[in-house]
């Protein structure tokens, strides 16, 4: 069955002396400021479209890496995951970096590598990213 999020911004102002919020409609745990000076400068307690990308890239791999690594025998016991999406005014999006590290029983280096590789290229927010160079660091611990 087909699902459907739905999250909301709210923007008055132009960009650069603007700002607005993003509300997260579907789960309503949230409304969130944003402003252009949170998206190229620092982020003063506000957040940026390439932050939500980063919180959605990071759990929609931890959990294709967790349904891979369930599926050949060797469920994860922990995996952390972190995106870095990096933002250059004038560009756009130029890179994102995934870092995960896992608890694995019985599964060797090579093969956690190979789990998480796969999970990095079919996750649906790596497909939905194609058009941005995807870097993974995968540490079995």
């Amino acid at each position: 069955m087909a699902t459907t999020r739905t999250a909301t911004t709210q923007w008055k102002g132009a960009l650069l002396d603007g700002s607005g919020t993003v509300s997260l409609d579907s789960s309503g745990v949230g409304n969130f400021e944003i402003s252009w000076p949170s998206r190229a400068e620092a982020a003063n307690g506000k957040t940026s479209p390439e932050e939500l990308i980063a919180a959605a890239h990071s759990a929609c791999f931890s959990m294709a890496l967790s349904h891979g690594l369930a599926g050949a025998g060797t469920p994860p016991e922990s995996v952390e995951t972190s995106a870095d999406v990096t933002f250059q005014p004038g560009e756009g999006i130029t890179g994102i970096v995934i870092t995960c590290k896992a608890r694995v029983p019985g599964i060797t280096a090579e093969q956690f590598q190979q789990a998480a590789e796969t999970a990095k290229v079919n996750c649906p927010v790596s497909k939905a990213l194609t058009g941005t160079t995807i870097t993974l660091n995968a540490e079995l611990l």
